[in-house]
């Protein structure tokens, strides 16, 4: 009689699922959720010079009230939004730039440093990276302005 050699059945590749991105191994897998991918971006954009701001006028106003709260911290990932395939992500970024810094250049020192970090930290290939400016920061932003305003009726 004769024994019949079976080998392991190969184990199935990992499937993407909707939260994120999962990572083929035969060891098991990985998944990378949207809000992993977002935090990276606004982390690498945070750094660029000439970024003041992420997020849009009501989204940074809840955001300084938050850190105003014993314990509240800065939400990284405030002005990103994401959509995450299964090799490929695109991201979207609402900013404040600061005054006298070109758009130009910051948009493209944003897009590297984000195209960058998201690749070498997840190994997803980012397909766009889109910013849209919807302010800039001027100097005199920054000053009180109810100690400047004059009373206009006595």
């Amino acid at each position: 009689m004769s024994a019949a050699t079976t080998s392991p059945a190969p184990r199935a590749a990992a499937t993407v699922e909707k939260a994120g991105i999962a990572a083929v191994a035969s060891e098991g897998r990985t998944q990378i959720a949207d809000v992993v991918v977002s935090k990276i971006a606004g982390v690498a954009t945070r750094e660029i010079t000439g970024v003041h701001a992420l997020g849009g006028g009501a989204a940074r106003a809840l955001g300084a009230l938050r850190e105003r709260i014993p314990g509240g911290t800065t939400n990284v990932s405030q002005g990103v939004s994401v959509e995450v395939g299964e090799t490929q992500a695109a991201v979207d970024l609402d900013l404040v730039v600061e005054y006298g810094a070109s758009i130009v250049d910051v948009a493209a020192a944003i897009r590297r440093n984000v195209v960058a970090a998201v690749e070498r930290m997840t190994g997803l290939e980012v397909v766009e990276v889109n910013v849209t400016v919807n302010d800039v920061h001027l100097p005199d932003d920054d000053s009180d302005e109810s100690s400047t305003t004059t009373a206009r009726v006595a």
